[in-house]
């Protein structure tokens, strides 16, 4: 099942939830800062082990004190006009993290908009690589939220999903 969740990432109580990370692995601002929080100290301490993350890969930590049992870290690219390779990169950290979860035996993941927000990405193209990666590769899931912090990206999520599902792209 496919669904978009306006709220708090860090209270869904899902297999995994997913960091829109930077390179460091070791928090930041937005849903990173916010899931570093949540989650307590030692996340800082098991991420400080990984050694960091490419632009487009991910990594997995457990999730802490957050209802999520894991946190896959994925480092979303910066919106550059388009012209150095963005939207390949999105596209890897959606389908990088998907393939963790499988490989952990997860039915249930939640995404943030990756790199929609300090990183640039515009929304709509970012919604579509998001759904579109998905789709492709939901079969294993039985539960994927895309889970937005506006209304605004909320919006452009679900009219998104909805045009796919119904095969109006």
């Amino acid at each position: 099942m496919l669904e978009v969740w306006h709220g708090d990432i860090t209270k869904l109580a899902v297999d995994a939830i997913v960091n829109a990370a930077n390179s460091s692995l070791l928090g930041g601002s937005g849903v990173d800062g916010a899931i570093h929080r949540a989650a307590g100290k030692e996340l800082v301490h098991e991420c400080r082990l990984l050694g960091g993350c490419k632009t487009g890969q991910a990594k997995i930590t457990k999730g802490y004190n957050l209802p999520a049992k894991w946190i896959i870290h994925t480092v979303g690219p910066v919106w550059n006009g388009g012209t150095n390779n963005e939207m390949v990169l999105l596209e890897s950290c959606y389908r990088n993290s998907l393939e963790i979860a499988v490989q952990k035996q997860l039915t249930s993941i939640a995404f943030p908009a990756i790199s929609t927000g300090i990183y640039r990405f515009p929304p709509e193209l970012a919604a579509e690589i998001a759904v579109q990666t998905v789709l492709e590769f939901s079969v294993n899931l039985e539960r994927i939220i895309f889970v937005t912090f506006d209304k605004t990206t909320e919006d452009i999520y679900g009219k998104k999903l909805e045009q796919v599902l119904v095969g109006k792209h």
